[in-house]
């Protein structure tokens, strides 16, 4: 199948998701359509991976890229859309919406389609339309359950985040003006326009633009101190809602920010704008840091842990180099699938425990023995420690730093690891070995027949993987790394 083809299944397959669901209109044939489109969009995409080595190449007019940087996003998000796909249908059918499960079902495959769409995008102006799109999508997931919490959030989440995205649009205003200076008063803003004409780009504008671009889609990533709607928005929307939150939509954004850079390099900036990036990745550490040791709700703490891992990757791609390229990367698909694997957990706790608050779940292997067991192995494998993925894109992460000119940081970075490290995993030494005397006060409550199997799976098929990617780093994926990484110090040739 030709790479063409290939693109057009994997944004077709949620598309046909949608509009099936809204036609149907029934809740079992939704969730198995949306499963059916997510594992069509999956498989598209592993067959499109090694295409992007080749790459890149552009399609529709120009509208369209598929290169190596694209097509490892495309997997993350690809992966996540699976997985939180097979697990919707064992939690959504815990919650007694059926009613409205269809328009649920709709709602997701249409977020995963902007999500897939935004690093497919070659125009900027487009790319930043995609992500626009992703947040009035999303933004009816996060208050899907209706009540008023879930309402506030989805609010707070739509007036941050678009206000970010609005200086974002700034900034593109900016480097479109600055690239008519030489190009003329029309031309197509692609990634490789912007770069080719980065040399002769007026030094005081491009920098401005940079910077109003990162702040931008720094508030989509939920970089501190633009993150404050990340927290509420995935504690309030469902489980399977705030994994593609945090597994693919903050990759989609993260994309754009990896680009930009790019492009700031081709411009001849000077240290700064690499130098700000990694302030704002090791800031957004230090919050992290701040908010986990003294969280009391379950998942404002895996919400907080995102923030945490967008730092580290950010700090990868300020840091540069075919290390700091290759730790951001590895670390993307490796967060991706944890997780994912540490929102199911929470759902599954919240359903035994009728209950977010971390202080009223405990004793969890009784309550959920084999969700449980692999709740917890993803909390150690969170927290950076071996033999899971994100230990070995850590320590890359950390190479990187410490052989370059923000070293500082890498100490940093360290140093808030550790105290994460603790204050996460004492949250879950309470939740499985602590006694309180809330604990009296809770029931219990088991799943309802043939949901179990559903919830369980994505658990087992995220962690798995994650294991194997600590213990052995393929070859395949360095030589990915590499091509990426040195596409993104050329300068691109799209």
């Amino acid at each position: 199948m030709s790479v063409g083809a290939l693109v057009a299944v994997i944004l077709l397959a949620p598309l046909a998701a949608v509009l099936a669901s809204l036609a149907v209109r029934r809740p079992r044939p939704s969730e198995y359509l949306n499963l059916a489109a997510a594992i069509v969009a999956f498989v598209a995409v592993l067959a499109l991976l090694p295409r992007g080595l080749a790459g890149p190449y552009t399609f529709w007019r120009g509208y369209v890229i598929v290169d190596a940087l694209g097509c490892w996003v495309l997997l993350s998000v690809a992966t996540v859309y699976l997985l939180a796909s097979i697990y919707s249908i064992g939690y959504m059918r815990t919650l007694g919406l059926d009613a409205r499960l269809h328009r649920y079902y709709a709602l997701f495959a249409g977020f995963a389609l902007t999500t897939l769409l935004g690093p497919l995008m070659n125009n900027v102006g487009v790319y930043w339309i995609a992500i626009e799109l992703t947040t009035l999508v999303s933004t009816f997931l996060v208050g899907f359950e209706h009540t008023r919490e879930s309402v506030e959030a989805a609010w707070k989440y739509i007036v941050v985040v678009s206000a970010g995205i609005s200086l974002a649009l700034l900034g593109i205003i900016l480097f479109y003006w600055a690239g008519s200076l030489t190009l003329g008063a029309t031309y197509d803003l692609t990634w490789s326009t912007l770069r080719a004409v980065g040399p002769r780009l007026n030094p005081t504008i491009a920098l401005a633009a940079f910077l109003l671009v990162f702040i931008g889609f720094g508030t989509k990533v939920g970089l501190a101190p633009m993150h404050t709607w990340l927290p509420d928005a995935h504690s309030e929307g469902p489980a399977p809602v705030s994994a593609m939150l945090s597994g693919a939509l903050l990759n989609t954004a993260m994309v754009g920010i990896a680009r930009f850079i790019q492009v700031a390099d081709a411009a001849r900036l000077g240290a700064l704008p690499r130098t700000v990036v990694v302030v704002i990745g090791a800031l957004s550490l230090l919050v992290a840091a701040l908010f986990i040791t003294r969280q009391t709700g379950v998942k404002r703490l895996m919400a907080y842990s995102s923030v945490e891992h967008m730092g580290i990757m950010t700090l990868g791609f300020g840091f540069g180099g075919p290390l700091g390229v290759a730790g951001a990367l590895y670390h993307m698909l490796n967060h991706s699938l944890n997780k994912s694997l540490m929102f199911f957990g929470a759902g599954d706790a919240m359903h035994a425990f009728r209950t977010k608050r971390i202080g009223r779940i405990h004793h969890v292997l009784t309550a959920m023995p084999v969700a449980g067991l692999l709740w917890i192995a993803g909390a150690v494998a969170i927290t950076g420690a071996p033999p899971f993925g994100l230990f070995l894109s850590e320590f890359t992460i950390l190479r990187a730093g410490l052989a370059g000119p923000n070293a500082w940081a890498a100490f940093v970075m360290l140093a808030l690891l550790i105290v994460i490290f603790i204050g996460f995993l004492n949250h879950f030494r309470a939740m499985y070995f602590g006694e309180h005397p809330q604990m009296a006060a809770v029931e219990k409550h088991p799943r309802m027949s043939g949901t179990a199997f559903w919830c369980v799976l994505p658990m087992w098929l995220a962690l798995v993987p994650l294991l194997a990617l600590g213990l052995w780093w393929p070859r395949a994926f360095s030589h990915y790394f590499a091509a990426i990484a040195a596409q993104l110090a050329r300068g691109g040739t799209g």
